[in-house]
């Protein structure tokens, strides 16, 4: 296909191609190498990486700063996590019940839950929240393609980065059980610019991925109520199906570092990939009757969360998240719908990852 700039690239959209340029360490994630399929960029406008920020770079600067983190996101110190988690989503069950109905299902549960949990885990203060939660949605979600948006996006990171290294500098001086003071305290070679530049990876991805999640997932449960049924009989199977379906990253960009073929096609060296993780988890190779939310199939394999090296290192926790939020809800809340025709419902403007401004909802 055609990419803005004039270069001539790539569409992998079959779940097996999809794989395989993912899994190919031939590929790189770096956003200065590549051709922007979003909109104007070309290799060189995009400035390279800031150190730490692992979700985009390649191997071996990618191998050492995920390293670092790799044991603090296992399943099983997940798994510990769940008993704080249910806490946090029924206390903000009832704070939307305290609303009254209707009330903004996106403001008052979506947002909060996922916020308070990823600050927990970095130690950064929640009540602070308000200096960063912008800024950290619009460096997760933005593309650089629309009107100014780029411009934001650099003021956006200019103040994330100071606000992060405010953390550091405090982990450094009041250690806490946290994943910075672990990164602050450990046995290891980076600087303060990585440190803080890795939180910003995680926060950004802690906030905004899961808060859509939420927000589409009851969207797509409330259309059916056998749905909302099914979630609650099987809510590991029912999730996997949502994040299958949903996909909400919809693609991806890699370049060729050298010659590479796929699938019996030739990716020459420097040409761009636009790797579309939605069309894969919607592949009918891959998935009976893709189209077809089916919460009880189970999704397994699916890429919502990535594949390779640059797998989300968080899925275990958002796993987690969605697994208590959602039965949490419809077990408080029966006779939840929506307060607003469908159509009415705002849809986020964002061509990385998609979402909702707002959800009005109503229970009585």
């Amino acid at each position: 296909m055609t990419y803005p700039d004039g270069h001539v690239g790539w569409r992998a959209h079959d779940y097996a191609t999809v794989r395989a340029v993912l899994a190919d360490n031939r590929f790189s994630i770096r956003p200065d190498l590549m051709h922007n399929p979003f909109g104007p960029g070309s290799p060189g406008d995009a400035p390279p990486s800031p150190p730490g920020a692992f979700t985009d770079h390649d191997p071996p600067d990618h191998t050492r700063y995920r390293s670092k983190l790799t044991g603090q996101f296992t399943v099983r110190r997940m798994r510990l996590l769940a008993e704080r988690l249910e806490a946090i989503t029924a206390e903000h069950l009832e704070e939307l019940a305290a609303q009254g109905s209707p009330a903004d299902l996106v403001e008052h549960f979506a947002v909060p839950v996922p916020a308070l949990m990823i600050c927990e885990l970095l130690g950064v203060p929640y009540e602070r929240r308000t200096e960063f939660q912008q800024d950290a949605v619009l460096l997760a979600g933005g593309s650089g393609a629309e009107p100014g948006e780029a411009e934001a996006m650099f003021a956006a990171f200019g103040r994330l980065q100071q606000f992060m290294l405010e953390m550091v500098a405090a982990k450094h001086a009041n250690p806490t059980d946290d994943l910075l003071s672990d990164l602050v305290n450990a046995d290891s070679d980076l600087t303060n610019d990585e440190m803080a530049s890795m939180g910003m990876a995680l926060l950004g991805g802690g906030l905004d991925t899961t808060t859509n999640m939420l927000s589409l997932g009851t969207l797509e449960l409330l259309r059916d109520q056998a749905r909302v049924a099914a979630m609650l009989a099987d809510p590991e199977a029912a999730v996997e199906e949502l994040l299958r379906y949903i996909s909400l990253t919809p693609a991806t960009v890699r370049t060729a570092m050298e010659d590479v073929e796929i699938d019996s096609v030739l990716v020459r060296e420097g040409d761009t990939v636009l790797v579309e993780l939605r069309s894969a988890n919607h592949d009918p190779a891959r998935y009976t009757e893709p189209e077809l939310l089916d919460l009880t199939r189970g999704a397994a394999g699916h890429l919502a969360f990535g594949h390779g090296i640059h797998q989300c290192i968080g899925q275990h926790l958002a796993r987690i998240e969605l697994k208590i939020a959602f039965p949490g809800l419809f077990t408080r809340f029966p006779k939840l719908r929506l307060a607003v025709p469908e159509d009415e419902l705002p849809h986020r403007s964002s061509l990385v990852i998609g979402g909702l401004e707002r959800m009005p909802v109503a229970w009585d």
